[in-house]
């Protein structure tokens, strides 16, 4: 029996969803899966089983039905198709670099007593109930061994309808954990979570009850390192998701910057690209995070690196064509919403190198155009999935005057 061609799901879209020959919409398909008339689906060679037994009732991933082609296609055409939106073209579009299972060292989970049961996990797809999770295919490790311990000890303290928010990020010590709307109310608790954090071997535990987090346990000062630098480690910070999607954009950010010996870091963070970058150059770190830039310049010095540091709000103040113009080069990795009053200004300047990180095809390809309409070439991308069988897509750019 042959297939009708309107039928085969021919690309997957920005969502999620398989789109046939004919443009309909079907969940949780793949590349040349058939549609049948009933809305069942026979499945295709690019249709795999998922590895995890929550796919589907989970928020965390929503395309392990992918196999590791056709999701890296996915991952390209992402940023191809925003690209093609905006009447762009590189002229290098590279290979997509894909993070293995299990390396994100960043989740953020919930927990709840729901009527008798107490569950911790990822929000479940397009709602807000919990999924207790049993297994996960995308979180190092590391962070997973955490889970059993933690819902044990959390069951033990926790109220009935009262969330409570989790972060787990992995550090140089070990995992530091973050407990959200969650307050010991008696000195027998307090100890209690000390006893949790020293026989768990966490390397910080800290608790924020809507006032700021505060650091209950925290044995030895907790740091992260970049480009073979330790930097202490603020409540909350903005970590790259993945050790090898980490250094897959560095390697790209290190191909577009060149020799160049001075060199400007927008959105700096804690460091990442500015640590990547050596002791032989210059670096000026703009960051609107008190803590985070703090945290670099202290690191900065202690290693003794040129790196030059700034409190700055880049969306009130971004750097001016006159400042931008000492530079061999700006790097700049924004938020999801992109960097448009920068771009702006950096539309006007003349600095030779641009190399623009972004987490957002569709931002990245809006500030991209403006870019290239004042004389700006778009020369490579490389197309990065560091957050596995989900939607979000990242690339690094490089952009010439």
């Amino acid at each position: 029996m042959t297939a009708n061609a309107e039928n085969i799901i021919v690309r997957v879209a920005a969502k999620g969803d398989g789109v046939t020959a004919d443009g309909r919409h079907v969940a949780f398909s793949a590349p040349l899966d058939e549609v049948l008339d009933d809305g069942g689906l026979i499945k295709g060679p690019h249709h795999v089983e998922p590895p995890c037994r929550h796919f589907k009732e989970c928020g965390g991933c929503s395309l392990q039905q992918l196999d590791a082609e056709s999701y890296a296609q996915f991952v390209t055409d992402r940023v191809n198709y925003a690209l093609e939106g905006q009447g762009l073209s590189p002229t290098k579009l590279h290979a997509p670099q894909i993070s293995k299972p299990k390396s994100r060292v960043r989740a953020s989970l919930r927990a709840a007593m729901v009527g008798n049961i107490f569950k911790l996990g990822f929000s479940g797809a397009g709602s807000h109930r919990i999924v207790d999770l049993q297994q996960c295919e995308i979180m190092h490790p590391e962070l997973f061994a955490v889970i059993a311990p933690l819902r044990t000890f959390l069951q033990s303290v926790a109220r009935r309808k009262h969330d409570m928010n989790i972060e787990l990020t992995l550090a140089d010590q070990g995992v530091d954990l973050l407990i959200k709307n969650y307050e010991p109310d008696s000195l027998d608790q307090h100890q209690a979570l000390s006893e949790f954090a020293q026989q768990t071997g966490i390397a910080r535990l800290s608790l924020d009850n809507g006032y700021g987090p505060e650091t209950q346990w925290e044995p030895n000062p907790v740091t992260v390192t970049l480009g073979n630098v330790p930097v202490a480690l603020p409540h909350s910070s903005f970590l790259q998701s993945t050790a090898d999607g980490k250094d897959a954009l560095i390697a790209a950010m290190l191909e577009t910057v060149g020799d160049t010996k001075l060199i400007a870091d927008l959105f700096a963070g804690l460091g990442t690209f500015s640590f990547a970058l050596g002791g032989e150059r210059k670096i000026y770190a703009a960051e609107g995070s008190r803590d985070a830039i703090s945290a670099l310049k202290s690191a900065a010095n202690i290693a003794r690196l040129q790196v030059f540091t700034e409190h700055r709000d880049l969306y009130r103040r971004p750097l001016s064509p006159e400042e931008l113009n000492r530079f061999g080069a700006v790097i700049l990795d924004p938020p999801r919403a992109g960097a448009r009053d920068q771009i702006v200004q950096l539309a006007k300047s003349e600095v030779p190198k641009i190399c623009y990180i972004s987490c957002n095809p569709a931002s990245f390809a809006r500030d991209a155009k403006t870019l290239c309409e004042a004389g700006y070439k778009l020369k490579e991308v490389w197309p990065v999935g560091q957050f596995l069988w989900s939607t979000h897509v990242e690339l690094v750019s490089s952009f010439v005057r």
